[in-house]
């Protein structure tokens, strides 16, 4: 879980970055921030993303005077706790008012009235983790794969997996999409990448990062961060998507620092915990992004 404040607009927009992972972003600024889907149409205000949303990298997001929750949530809670068909996120953006009705207007009122981030947080996380709580749990089998394509860093064989949870490949697919949204395939190519692109942000070489991520070759990693992201390896360095993620989702690999400087503004971390399956991470970042 990360809190915004964008005093002023993204230079050209923020292109968003997929993710192996659904968002869920509370807007309560002053003013609502807008999304542009890459298909011309135009999404206001609190939003929800499924996992491998704004591949092409077509996708921009802009505003001015912008606060907002983002919540990235695994798949396997997801649909549960937004009350949706995971199908129906894959790639795609939902009106949060279309999902949730006049609690999604109620949550914009009583995130703007609450006045520190650490409690706006603390407001997030009990919502959702009473929607966890009041239904039903993806398939245990299916939580499985997932977990596994996860901790395999999306290098893993799927007929392996149907293999060893006794299924036949048509049957991992089409329990795997119904509970998770994507197919296996797609879902360990997805993860792949973010392993990639993040470790190309690093700082590590792309020939290095194509040799340990399961790549042919350096041409096939290019392809792969060109059809996710729109840009090439060299370029999508410096998407601010990418360059805050460590401060905003600090990992084991990248731990959360109290304060950092950069292109972006400053970047304070609050707290930083486990809450539960949901596995939220609280943090504050202000800005992100330049004013023009």
């Amino acid at each position: 879980m990360a809190g915004f404040r964008v005093p002023g607009p993204p230079v050209g927009g923020l292109r968003v970055v997929p993710h192996p992972a659904a968002m869920l972003v509370l807007e309560f600024g002053a003013s609502p921030s807008t999304v542009e889907d890459g298909a011309g149409q135009r999404h206001r205000g609190s939003l929800v993303a499924g996992p491998g949303f704004g591949s092409g990298g077509g996708v921009r997001a802009w505003g001015e005077h912008v606060e907002c929750v983002q919540v990235r949530l695994s798949p396997l809670v997801a649909g549960t706790v937004l009350g949706a068909c995971p199908a129906d996120l894959t790639g795609s953006l939902v009106s949060l008012d279309d999902l949730w009705g006049k609690e999604a207007l109620r949550i914009r009122e009583q995130l703007g009235e609450i006045p520190s981030w650490e409690d706006r947080f603390a407001f997030t996380d009990t919502l959702l983790a009473r929607r966890l709580e009041a239904r039903s749990p993806v398939d245990p089998a299916v939580a499985w794969a997932w977990n596994r394509i996860v901790a395999g860093k999306g290098l893993v064989r799927i007929d392996h997996l149907a293999a060893e949870l006794g299924w036949s490949r048509k049957r991992l697919w089409s329990r795997f999409h119904s509970h998770i949204g994507i197919p296996p395939k797609s879902a360990a190519k997805l993860v792949r990448f973010d392993h990639a692109v993040h470790r190309l942000v690093a700082g590590e070489s792309a020939a290095q990062v194509a040799a340990d991520g399961g790549y042919c070759d350096q041409s096939h990693l290019h392809r792969d961060v060109m059809a996710f992201t729109g840009t090439t390896p060299a370029t999508v360095l410096g998407e601010p998507f990418l360059t805050v993620d460590d401060r905003a989702w600090p990992t084991a690999e990248h731990p959360p620092k109290t304060h950092v400087s950069t292109d972006l503004g400053s970047v304070a971390v609050t707290d930083v915990g486990s809450r539960g399956s949901l596995r939220i991470r609280h943090v504050v970042e202000t800005p992100v992004s330049e004013t023009s």
